[in-house]
């Protein structure tokens, strides 16, 4: 990866780590908002390995960083409860754990299929959506990809493989388990690309000298904080919203600030411009 591609990954990650000094208004304790967000007591937040835009390294060396890690240690602090990260192998084991309600936040692409199981934030940052290839690659242009022969991977359960699974007419999509499993896929042949977003692929490029990401893009992915419809319980709480403004009706000690963030359009393919402050809100 080239070094202005890899600083501004990095930046995400260190611009949320400073949310606290940029937060206009600091979170009260023991409100109701809090209780839908964390009921256990404690933020458990769905998380999985390889991504920076989830977690990178291990949570219990103190060295773990990630936008979607640092966003949870973040708000819970905001809203005075125990920060859990619960790490997964991959982005579906979190979505499933989500789905049944057994952690309390996830940092994900808002898709509308994924809107049945999660209340989202408006959208935090957009990242591009592209290919890497493997060292030795002839392959130089997006156009090239959907040919016979090609083996594209794909994580389970992923936006890419449900999108490409859908316009390959001659590519053949392939399930890999875990972003490692694919790196070592992609050195070994078994894969001729494979497909995500820019951010998890200059990560994953960075693992394989000589591979490459290729320029273009084909498609967008939004992702945003998503906090679960129903509890592991089977209770479903009180709604709860993630908006980018105080709401005006209801009692303000309702709602949690959880902060203010700037994203940065860049080559890396992070489109977010917007500047996010985030409040918990019921309804």
């Amino acid at each position: 990866m080239n070094a202005i591609r890899r600083s501004v990954v990095h930046v995400v990650v260190l611009s949320l780590a400073i949310l606290s000094g940029c937060a206009s208004v600091s979170a009260p304790r023991n409100l109701a908002a809090t209780q839908v967000l964390a009921p256990t007591g404690k933020l458990r937040v769905g998380l999985y390995p390889g991504t920076p835009t989830s977690i990178l390294g291990d949570p219990a060396s103190g060295s773990a960083k990630g936008v979607g890690f640092d966003m949870g240690r973040e708000l819970a602090q905001r809203a005075g409860v125990a920060f859990e990260p619960v790490v997964f192998t991959k982005n579906a084991e979190v979505l499933a754990a989500a789905k049944a309600g057994s952690v309390d936040m996830v940092f994900t692409n808002a898709t509308p299929a994924r809107r049945n199981d999660l209340d989202f934030s408006p959208t935090v940052l957009q990242i591009e959506q592209g290919y890497l290839v493997p060292p030795g690659s002839a392959i130089r242009a997006l156009g090239e990809i959907d040919r016979a022969g090609m083996r594209v991977g794909v994580s389970e359960g992923s936006t890419s493989e449900a999108t490409l699974s859908r316009e390959f007419r001659n590519a053949a999509v392939v399930r890999t388990p875990s972003l490692k499993a694919a790196v070592d896929m992609l050195a070994s042949g078994k894969l001729g690309a494979f497909a995500t977003n820019k951010a998890t692929l200059f990560e994953m490029s960075d693992q394989l000298p000589g591979s490459r990401v290729l320029d273009g893009r084909w498609g967008l992915e939004s992702f945003a904080i998503g906090i679960p419809t129903i509890r592991s319980d089977g209770h479903r709480p009180r709604a709860a919203r993630l908006a980018t403004r105080p709401v005006q009706t209801g009692s303000p000690a309702d709602q949690i600030a959880i902060g203010r963030v700037s994203l940065w359009a860049a080559p890396s393919g992070l489109q977010a411009v917007q500047e996010l402050t985030g409040y918990l809100h019921l309804r």
